[in-house]
Parts: C-alpha cells; structure tokens; sequence
C-alpha cells in the first residue's frame, strides 16, 4: 500500500496524540498488551459498571507521588539554578598527612618499634599491613583442620568485571569481613571466596560505547569472534581495579581462589548445569511471547522489567528515538465488518502501529452488544485481509470498547487466546524496534514509535478514526537500558521453575534457609508462589554459550523426550551436550545416520548472566567435581548481599543449588539495605554522587575525580550532568578519611532498615573514632615507658579499686554484647558496643582520673596493669571493624608470650573467660556517679566557669550513696573539675552563694559561684539565654516530639534556677558546710 496522504482529519489527530507515543495495557477488552492501571476514558460516567472512582482516586495518588519523587530526581540531576557548592564538612582541617617511610622487616612486615607518630594518620597507618597479611597466608584456611574446628565458608557476591565498587558494594564487603574476621579470631577455619561476574549485557555494552568512541567502529563490523577478542582484552585492561579496591577496604579475602565466571573451569560448571537441567527435562525450547530490550536487541528476565504506573498522558525520553514519546493514550478505531449492511466494530488500543500483526477481534461470548457478530469476519484497513471475530471468556466486556484486537506476536495474553483459536502468529516488529509488516509496504522500517501516528493518520483518513482519550496504564520498561520494553514471538530456552520454587520456599519455612531481616520471608513466599518459567537465552556475543546444538542437513528426526537429545519444532531438531563430540554421537545415534553426514550449528545465544551468576556458591569450590573445597565448605554458612538482589540472584542460586546439588547453597542471608547519598538520593552516574571507595580511603581533589569520570565509557551528556553534581558535592574534593573510618561508618549504621544515608560528614566522625583511640594507646604506651617485665595475660588481671574493677566490666559487657550481636547478623549493635567502649568508658572515663592515679605509686601498678588488658582486649575488639589501626598499635604494646604474629590470628575477647569481671552493682554506681559528674559540668556550663576553676561542691543525697559515693570520691572530684567535696545532710540547706541542680535518684548537686561570677555580667547573659530560650518554645510547631520541649523546658528550669542563685546575696567566705566526702586531690 502506498503512503497515505494526511488529511485534516489525519493531521487532528496528530495532534490530539501529541506525536509519537507508546503504551500497553493487558485488559480483555481493550486491545493492548500490558494490563491498565485502570479503566481507559471510553465515555462512561461515574456510576455505570466501567468507571470505579476509588480505584482511580488510588492510581492518581500514587502516579502524583511517584511524580514528585521523578521530578525530585530530575531536580538533582539538572542542579538548582544558582545553588551553592556545598562548604567543606565540619570539623574538617585539611593538613599534611604523615606517610610511613621506615625500612619494612624481613618478611614485609612494618617497624612498630619506631616511635609512635604523634597524631593520626591513615596514610600511615595503613601502609604495608595488608600486603603482609596476604603474603603470610592470613586469609587463607589450613589444609588440615586441627582438633576438627567450625567453619565460615561465605563467597563474594561477584561484581561486575568492567565495573568499579561504589559505597553500596563497599557496605557489602565490610560486613562479609567483619563476619570473617571475627570467626578467623575466634579460631575457626575461615574461607573467603572472591571473584568478578562477566556481565553479560553490562559489558557488552560498556565495549560496544568505546569502541564507537575510540575507533568509530560497530560490532558488526567486526564479527562475533574478533568483537569477542575486544571484550578480553577490555577485561585484562580494566577487570584487576576491582581486585584492587577490595584490597583497599581491607577485604580479607582468599585470593588463592579468585573465580572469574569465564574461567574455563566456570564455564564447564555453566555447561554441566544446563546440560543436567535439561536431562532432568526442566530445559526446554519453545515459541513464547518474551520481553525485548530494543535498544539492547536482546531478551530479559521479567525481573529486569520495571513497571512504570501512569496516569495519564505521559511523555517520555526513550533511547534511539530522537523525540520524546507520549505515552497513557487510548486511541479507538473502527474495523468495518464484512458485509453490505454497513457494520463496523470499534476496537481500543494504546499500540495502533501494531495493527499489522492483528489476526482477529475478540468478543466475549455474553456481551450483547457482539452477539450478533460472533462468527462473522472484519477485513484489515490496509491489508484488505478478512479477520474472524472470536469468542472467548478472558475478554473483559466493560474494558474499553469490549472488542479487543489479537496480536499474537506482541502480547502474550494474545498469544495464548490465539492458540486456543488456532489463528496465526505473525510478529511485525524487528529486534531493533522498527516495524516489517507482512509484504512490506509503506511503514516497512520505520520505529515502531514513529509509525504509531502515521497509522493514525492514515486511519483517519481512511474514516476509521473514532478518538484518542486519557488512559493509566503500566509501562514496561528495562531496568538496564531505560528503553520501553516490547514483547516479542521468539523461540528460546526456559528452565521452568514452579517445583523448583516450591522447593525453595519449602527451605524457608521449614527454617533450613534464614532470611535476615524477617520480613524478607513475606516477599520470598509470594514470589515463589507466582514465578514464572525463566527465559535463559540472550542475543549476546559475550557470555557462555548455549550448549544446544541443531542439525542443518542430513535426516532429521525427532530424538526421544528425556534422553540427550531436545525438542523438535518447525526450526528442525536441537542436541544438547557438553561437548560438540557428544551432541554428534547422540544426534547420528537418535536420527540413525553416521556422524559425518551431520551438519551441527551451535545456538548462537548465550546463557542469562543471572544463570551462571547462580551457581558461584557450588562452582567456585570446583563443582561438578567432588573437589576437597565443595565437600570442606559447601554448603556456604552466609551469603551477605543487597535486599534489591533477592530475587535477581539469591532466589535463583537456591532453585538452582538445590536442583543441582541437593543442598541450599547457603544456611543464612543477611539482606542489607542500600546506600544513598546524604541528600538521601540513591547512587547514579549522572548525579556524579557515586563515588569509589578508593577516593574517600585516599581523598581525592575535584580534578582528580572529574578525571577519574572523563576515563569512564559514559553517555557525553550523562558525563557532564555527572560533573557538574560533583562540582555542587564536593567542591574541594573528598578529605582522605582512610578504610577504618570508611569500615566503621558502613557497619555502624542499620543494615536491616530501609536505606542507609551516608556522607563523607558521617566517615570523618569515624576517623576522629580512630584518632581517639589513637591517642589513647599512645597514652598508655607513654605510661608504660621505662616499664620492665611482661604483662599478664588480661584475662588474669583482677583489681581490687572500684574505678579499674568498673572499666574490665565495662570491657566484659561489651565484649559479650558484641558477640550477641554477631551472633544474630546484627553488626551495626556490636559495631555500637565497641565504640560505646572505647568512647564512654576507656578514653572519656578512665584515662581521665588514671592522669591523676598515675602520680600514685600506690595506685601506679594496678592502674597500668589495667590499662594494658583494658588497651589489648579492647583493641582485639575493634580488630574486625578497623583492622588497619588495631593491627598498628597492638603491635606496639606489650603482651604475654607466646603471642601471635598478627593481630588477625589473636582470639577474639571470650565473654566467657571475662565473666568473672562482670559487676552490675558496680556499673549502676558508677552510672550514678557519672550522672553527678554531669550536674556539676552543666553548672559549670551555665556560670562559663573556665577549665582552671575548682569550684566548691556539696552533694545532698541518700544515705545509701553515700557508702558506694565514698570509695569514688576521688574520680568523682578529677572528672567535674571539683575542688573540695562535702556531703550536705538531707534537708539542709546550702545557704547564700551557691547554685543548685538536681541529679537523678533524688540527688541535689550544689556548686559555689560566689567569687567566681561577676553577678551584673552573669545575670544578662543568662537572661539573654532565657529569652532565646523561651522564643525557641514557642516556635516548635504542634507535632515537635514531647522530648524536644521537655528538653527546652529543662533547661529553663536549669537557667531559673541559676538566676536566683544570683539574686541571693553570699556570706563572707568560709568553709562550706557538710562533711568532707574525700581529701582533697591535687593532678
């Protein structure tokens, strides 16, 4: 037929659709492909059986939110006009970081006995050890297991060869090490399994952009083989940065297995699998309906489809088409029934240009409006051909217009109602989305989007057009390559899943398999429960070839179901083996023919990245065979990776571990959550927030990664959306912050809660957790100097003051919470108890008042031997969050022989052993003194009193305390600053000059002032503050929680309080009253 010319009436309707535009919906009844989010405008009113108001009231709140969150995104991506950099995080010095320049000890290892540098430096610090760590052997599990001890078996979930980590991995890899490490402490044979996916689609693409970058070149161009030889040699250029930045994360890994999933041993795995799957008769060939990525001219899992809702129209960017698409029309035309009556039916679409491929109208058997059509025939507007109108009960008479057209080729819905009527399966839209209509004709390839309003046009020049209206639907769309995704009549290999899932979801409820978070388990029962089968084929050069090989000439017949041959369909015979030479000898051997007179072609598709990917906890410990690795340690102990995978790769490693190896692959899967930006965005390329963990370990300046991102393979309009949201971000560049800092701030947050928000504010607060622990060693190792003799071990360290008694429980609590908490997967609680340690209890607690013991002689020995086992174990503790700073400063101290070369090796703290340290009384009492430390240095605060102020201090609490308040007296008086110390007796009071403030527990702290504030200056600043005070009350809005305001009223109160203490005139100076508590201390 030859182009149509376009009338008015063509060119309104044009313009009604808003130009080229796509949508499916999947309803009976209206003739589309993928299901509407709800019922199209076919004219109906409120209240008749079509038009369901609550549920479109519904559509539109979620489409209104899913809007503001796309037009958030959007925002983000094209920068706020005028908006500022953002400023340099807080409290960040820049300064010249030390570097380690000492000669290294035989074997690699660092000199610990040069002097101690003065202050914090992850350059340093760094340096050297994990170099050490992999050249002895530390990752690596013994051959022979001594004494039969437990194991951690876990394997890295591979990332992508050509890509690099970004903070989302990082997460993953620190808390797979942390778990490794601290079953590597605790004595157990410990083995890590690294290694790199080959990636399929993703690299593939990455290599086909450089090339046409680089050398003008398509693959096509090239050939399957030397377009192959590209791809490897792209990996041997850029697949070791990986490897590298694990090592920078400190990732203890045993590299001595690395897997790659192309490695001629992977590969033979890959092969086996497919080969037994199809013996096992749950691989099969068929024609079917699958999802197609145009622009990736490939098919996709249905878990690689995004549903986008709409509302309404819609327009959209779609790759390869050079105008945005509208998208959320119904448009209505009318096929003229055959005959001289003058009939026509009225059929509703959102794909006219899939006209060409209709083979019939569908009705149902009951609506009256068709009755009187069933049976009779349509002739096609511009082929001329007749089409039946069939009957058949999936039509839904109040979806549209009723009539639905059958496109078998581009629906699967259509493809099932067209087998059922046993009509014709053309497909009229290639693999790269433009159109072939039988014959060809006028629209033969045009885009398919493109040819959507020429058949608009040329129906309503033909008078068929009946109108366009609004319509919410769901679109399709890839996930990886953002195109609108298109269904195409292919035949391709599908592993059916349905008893393979009931498997797996027996696992889970019969508690073989642990989901960790819980909630997890809802998701995974209702995806198994409706898994479809799994389409494995892609239209990919790079990847494992599928092992199916047909027969070209010769004879041809069909091969027995079950045995080494495969189906048969109008394509001809297909064999499946592990090798061509066993494809040959069962193909002549089922077709009854020498092997020579056969001509074998390989399918030239490859497997689903996801099917090899699947098998990486069996194949990389050298399945199929029964190697020492896969019956040492398979199955694995825990898979630990990102909640989005569970169902791309956790659930397919479980269908498949369990089909092909009778086990779960794994006991137990930590799902952590994902990591967005600080502006809680989630990592994108083109908002230039990705960053690589590298370049918050080292620092990087802005030049340094606006280049890193120019060597990347990006779209030249993403690069530069992505260079400028780093110029907003990071203006100065990223502050080295070193990989401990970087470790603890990805274990300290909830990895079982939704997304975890992370800045590089939040990795300097952890790198100023290193520099206090930092000095607080370098504390103790000063203390120690000109000390002789060796420690005990710290688990016979038994004190008999209560301060350094308070500290090892303190010590011993933690110990044990932490091994609770990673007992149950719960890393952010034990990461939280170590830094509780360290923080409130060593450095902010006891090295204060162990200044003063020090000076004791009495005192001396058994401070400094609590110091050391506190120092040691606490340091053994943090080993597995921040090994590089524990490693570096235990080996510095002293420690009983024999003692372990590394860190690493040494036993982590036994909650056991320190049991005997555990004194609840005595924790309560020191809380409660604490607490009285705070009253007095918020007295302090209020009056502004300096550092050199020894204030007076009278304490009035119960007769209880007073006997436990006794014994700390001296702690109590070096950590508020206090001068003398004197018990006022209950209901006294402390007279004139002094200024009060309450304590829990009934306690009453009283502070002398007179002498030590002017009263005028004192009493305008804090009126000034009770104002500011007061305004900020008022302005918090209703809905401020209750703790803010009681926080804001407390200290009012506090401000009052400290008025009257001025107003009330002080007596001559004198001694205070009350009794002594202790004798006064001098530091």
């Amino acid at each position: 037929m030859a182009a149509p010319s376009l009338s008015r009436g063509a060119l309104s309707a044009r313009r009604v659709l808003g130009g080229p535009g796509q949508g499916r919906a999947q309803a009976r009844g209206c003739s589309t492909e993928t299901p509407p989010a709800g019922p199209p405008h076919t004219g109906e009113t409120p209240g008749s059986p079509a038009w369901d108001p609550p549920e479109r009231a519904r559509l539109r709140g979620r489409e209104q939110r899913l809007r503001r969150q796309r037009l958030r995104r959007e925002r983000d991506e094209e920068g706020a006009a005028g908006q500022e950099p953002r400023p340099l995080p807080k409290g960040w010095r820049p300064g010249e970081e030390l570097e380690y320049r000492h000669p290294l000890e035989p074997g690699g290892k660092k000199a610990t006995p040069s002097p101690l540098p003065p202050r914090y430096s992850p350059r340093y610090v760094e340096a050297a050890w994990y170099q050490w760590w992999e050249r002895g052997g530390v990752f690596t599990p013994p051959e022979q297991s001594p004494g039969g001890a437990p194991v951690l078996s876990l394997v890295l979930p591979p990332p992508n060869v050509t890509g690099t980590l970004h903070l989302g991995h990082a997460l993953s890899v620190t808390l797979q090490d942390v778990l490794a490490r601290w079953r590597r402490m605790q004595g157990w044979d410990v083995l890590w399994v690294p290694g790199t996916d080959h990636a399929g689609i993703a690299t593939q693409a990455v290599v086909e952009r450089w090339l046409w970058q680089h050398r003008g070149l398509r693959p096509q161009q090239l050939g399957r083989a030397e377009f192959l030889q590209e791809i490897w040699r792209w990996k041997e250029r850029h697949g070791d940065e990986i490897l590298q930045q694990l090592r920078a994360l400190g990732a203890s890994l045993d590299w001595s297995r690395c897997t790659f999933t192309m490695d001629p041993g992977y590969s033979r795995a890959v092969t086996e699998a497919f080969v037994r799957l199809f013996r096992a008769g749950l691989i099969r060939r068929d024609q079917r309906c699958v999802t197609w990525s145009c622009a990736l001219r490939s098919a996709l899992a249905d878990i690689e489809v995004e549903p986008r809702v709409l509302t309404g129209p819609t327009t959209l960017n779609v790759p390869n088409c050079p105008h945005p698409v509208t998208f959320g029309l119904l448009v209505t035309f009318a096929y003229p029934v055959e005959g001289d009556d003058g009939l026509e039916l009225p059929v509703a679409t959102t794909r006219p240009e899939t006209i060409f491929g209709d083979v019939a109208v569908a009705v149902h058997p009951r609506d009256p409006r068709y009755l009187h059509l069933q049976g009779r025939q349509v002739r096609h507007p511009f082929s001329g051909a007749l089409l039946p109108v069939v009957s058949d009960p999936s039509v839904e008479p109040q979806r549209g217009t009723g009539a639905v057209k059958v496109t078998p080729g581009h629906s699967p819905q259509d493809l099932a109602l067209a087998r059922a009527h046993r009509l014709p399966l053309p497909c009229v839209i290639r693999d790269d989305g433009t159109l072939c209509p039988p014959g060809g004709g006028w629209l033969q390839g045009v885009p398919r989007f493109e040819a959507r309003s020429r058949v608009v046009a040329a129906l309503a020049q033909l008078g068929l057009f009946r109108g366009v209206q609004d319509h919410a639907m769901t679109l399709p769309l890839c996930s990886r390559s953002g195109d609108v995704v298109e269904f195409l009549l292919k035949r391709q290999w599908f592993l059916s899943c349905g008893d393979l899932a009931q498997r797996a979801l027996q696992a889970v409820t019969s508690g073989r398999l642990r989901l960790v978070p819980k909630f997890h388990e809802k998701n995974w029962k209702t995806w198994m429960e409706n898994v479809g089968d799994w389409c494995l084929s892609r239209q990919l050069c790079w990847g494992h070839q599928v092992p199916a090989f047909q027969v070209r000439g010769g004879p041809a017949a069909p091969s027995p179901r079950g045995g080494p041959g495969g189906p048969e369909g109008p394509e001809g015979p297909w064999f499946v083996g592990s090798s061509e030479a066993e494809v040959r000898g069962a193909a002549a051997t089922a077709l009854g023919c020498p092997q020579e007179e056969l001509h074998l072609e390989q399918d030239p598709d490859v497997l689903d990245t996801w099917f090899s990917s699947a098998l990486f906890p069996f194949a990389a410990l050298g399945w199929p065979e029964q190697s020492p690795d896969l019956r040492r340690f398979y199955p694995t102990s825990v898979l630990v990776t990102g909640g989005d995978l569970l169902f791309f790769w956790v659930a397919r490693m479980v269908l498949l571990g369990q089909e092909l190896t009778g086990q779960v692959p794994f006991q137990q899967v930590l799902l952590h959550s994902l990591v967005w930006d600080s502006q809680g965005r989630k990592m994108s390329k083109s908002l230039g927030n990705v960053i690589d963990p590298r370049d918050v370990i080292g620092g990087a300046t802005l030049q340094e990664l606006q280049e890193k991102l120019q060597s990347r393979t990006l779209d030249p309009r993403e690069l530069q959306t992505a260079q400028e949201g780093q110029r907003r971000q990071f203006p100065q560049g990223i502050p080295e912050c070193g990989a401990d800092a970087l470790r603890l701030a990805l274990s300290t947050h909830n990895a079982h809660g939704p997304e975890i928000r992370l800045g590089v504010a939040s990795v300097l607060t952890q790198r100023r957790f290193c520099n206090k622990v930092w000095n607080g060693v370098g504390f103790v190792l000063r203390a120690l100097e000109g000390e002789k003799g060796t420690p005990k071990p710290p688990e016979e360290v038994f004190p008999s003051s209560p301060l350094e008694r308070w500290l090892l429980s303190r010590l011993a609590g933690a110990v044990a919470e932490s091994c609770r908490r990673l007992e149950s997967l719960q890393l952010q609680g034990a990461a939280a108890a170590v830094q509780s340690f360290w923080l409130r209890s060593f450095c902010d607690v006891y090295l204060e008042v162990a200044k003063v013991s020090l000076q004791s002689p009495e005192l001396r020995p058994a401070v400094l031997a609590t110091l050391v086992a506190a120092a040691e174990l606490g340091l053994r503790l943090l080993a597995p969050f921040a090994p590089f700073v524990a490693e570096e400063l235990w080996q510095r101290l002293p420690r009983p022989h024999p003692a372990p070369p590394s860190i690493c090796r040494a036993p982590f703290p036994d909650p056991q052993k320190l049991a005997g340290w555990r004194s609840a009384e005595l924790e309560a009492q020191v809380a409660a003194m604490l607490e009285l430390v705070r009253a007095v240095r918020g007295l302090r605060e209020t009056f502004r009193l300096g550092g050199a102020a020894r204030p007076p201090v009278l304490l009035q609490l119960p007769d209880p305390a007073r006997d436990w308040l006794e014994p700390l007296g001296a702690a109590f008086q070096t950590l508020s600053g206090a001068g003398p110390v004197r018990l006022l007796p209950p209901g006294a009071g402390p007279g004139p000059g002094w200024a009060g403030a309450p304590a829990p527990s009934g306690t009453f702290v009283y502070l002398r002032i007179q002498g030590l504030v002017e009263p005028g200056a004192a009493r305008a600043q804090l009126g000034a503050r009770r104002i500011s005070l007061e305004r900020r009350l008022r302005s918090l809005p209703g809905t401020a929680p209750h703790a803010q305001a009681a926080l804001v009223r407390a200290e009012l109160a506090r401000l009052e309080q400290a008025l009257q203490a001025l107003e009330t005139p002080g007596d001559p100076p004198g001694d205070p009253p009350g009794d002594p508590l202790s004798p006064p201390r001098t530091p």
